[in-house]
């Protein structure tokens, strides 16, 4: 789904404008019915957490997109925004070493985000 692709890419650059890293997103629709995309992020503290979820909130409201279900958000550790078709996942460095869904979801397609994000 182009517009799926279009909301995963946007959350993205709304993790990135808030100096989240290590930022990945990842194509999952032909795997799993769970989403069409994963956006993956790490964060430096429990504080960058919040306010990575804060702002992809904001983005996706900006958007006319809607939050169906945030889990995590009390602990500081990681964040799930589901969005339906995008699901973003920010981490701790430690907790995304744990849950490691990159290799969890090897099958899945990268989407190239060179040129989407800012250097650096």
């Amino acid at each position: 789904m182009a517009e799926s692709r279009a909301f995963a890419l946007a959350l993205a650059k709304a993790l990135d404008s808030k100096k989240g890293a290590k930022i990945s997103v990842l194509k999952t629709g032909e795997l799993t019915t769970l989403a069409e995309y994963f956006v993956i992020c790490t964060a430096s503290s429990t504080t960058q957490v919040r306010a990575l979820a804060d702002e992809c909130e904001k983005a996706a409201d900006q958007i006319g997109e809607h939050l169906h279900h945030k889990e995590g958000h009390g602990t500081g550790e990681w964040v799930l925004l589901d969005f339906s078709d995008v699901v973003v996942h920010i981490f701790l460095e430690e907790a995304r070493k744990f849950y490691d869904l990159e290799r969890l979801w090897a099958d899945a397609q990268p989407v190239d985000l060179s040129g989407e994000l800012l250097p650096g």
